[in-house]
């Protein structure tokens, strides 16, 4: 009978450490690769979709195409402006024509000319006013004459030494810099004009097209995805046992179902914050409950790996 008693004690106490939680040696998660969000640059209405969802693709293939007529309108009006600027540096730097230049001095001959003959005019009109022969008022009108052919006289040489000298370096400046000006609004309308045209920025899987042709696309929605062709990673939650053993950088063997060798992993990330926050502090049972997400990349032997993917990441025994 004692004995019957000692086999069921033995027995009791193997049941009682095989229901006792065992601390697990791996992180469980899934294969993940990097996913690229594209986001539409304007409000506009989506004209094309070269490239159908799940194929290759490579860096800068085209993958949704934007309605361009707006934009196309604008950057018309600023290479007209550049243009314009350009034209007008050319005119100040180059100085005014010959032709220009020989008729303002023919201008000042002539406006010489006037103005001798008024000043003699002048010069009789007084003498005669001294004998008496004509009266105030012809004088008057006289030395009016001849003060307005002086004035067309300083007037036409200002005019012919400003033609001669050309313009102020001021002036060249102003228009150089509205020149730039017109230069960089063009760049930025010419790169508006390119953004319309979304394009791959990596090689990879095209995953998703949210939208389709004929929509009209909110600005800064997401409207193509792309699935990064690099080596997998796998995103598993790490027990709280073992985050303080881990460092970024440290070699951790992955199990992949299927496989009999594990493949070589090396942690890039891992979360600061636990996958859920109490609100009040835990004891040493709950916090071995605790697990912290992680991120393991793998070496480029699983690159063909599918994405999502059971993986095990063996962990290294805590302390």
């Amino acid at each position: 009978m004692k004995h019957l008693l000692f086999v069921g004690l033995i027995f009791s106490l193997a049941l009682i450490k095989g229901c006792t939680p065992i601390e697990p040696d791996e992180a469980l998660g899934t294969l993940e690769r990097d996913r690229v969000l594209l986001r539409a640059t304007a409000a506009e209405i989506i004209t094309a979709q070269p490239i159908k969802k799940g194929m290759q693709i490579s860096t800068g293939d085209l993958l949704v195409q934007f309605d361009t007529h707006k934009q196309a309108a604008r950057l018309a009006v600023m290479q007209a402006e550049v243009v314009k600027a350009q034209a007008y540096l050319l005119k100040l730097t180059n100085g005014e024509r010959p032709e220009d230049i020989a008729s303002a001095n023919s201008a000042l001959k002539s406006a010489n000319a006037a103005k001798i003959e008024a000043q003699k005019s002048y010069q009789r009109t007084a003498s005669l006013l001294t004998k008496r022969l004509v009266s105030e008022a012809e004088r008057d009108r006289a030395l009016a004459l001849r003060d307005k052919a002086n004035a067309e006289y300083d007037a036409a040489n200002d005019r012919l030494t400003i033609l001669i000298k050309g313009v102020r370096q001021e002036d060249i400046f102003q228009a150089q810099a509205a020149l730039d000006a017109a230069n960089a609004n063009l760049r930025y309308e010419q790169q508006v004009y390119s953004d319309l045209s979304i394009r791959a920025t990596r090689n990879g899987v095209l995953d998703n097209l949210p939208y389709n042709v004929g929509e009209r696309v909110p600005l800064s929605a997401v409207v193509a995805v792309i699935q990064a062709d690099s080596a997998p990673y796998a995103r598993v939650y790490i027990p709280e046992p073992y985050a303080a053993k881990l460092q970024i950088g440290q070699a951790l063997p992955v199990k992949i179902d299927g496989f009999d060798k594990p493949f070589a992993g090396k942690l890039r990330w891992m979360s600061t914050e636990p996958a859920f926050t109490p609100y009040y502090a835990l004891n040493q049972s709950d916090r071995s409950r605790l697990a912290f997400l992680a991120e393991i990349n793998l070496d480029d032997s699983a690159r063909d790996l599918p994405t999502g993917i059971p993986a095990q990441v063996i962990l290294p025994a805590p302390k």
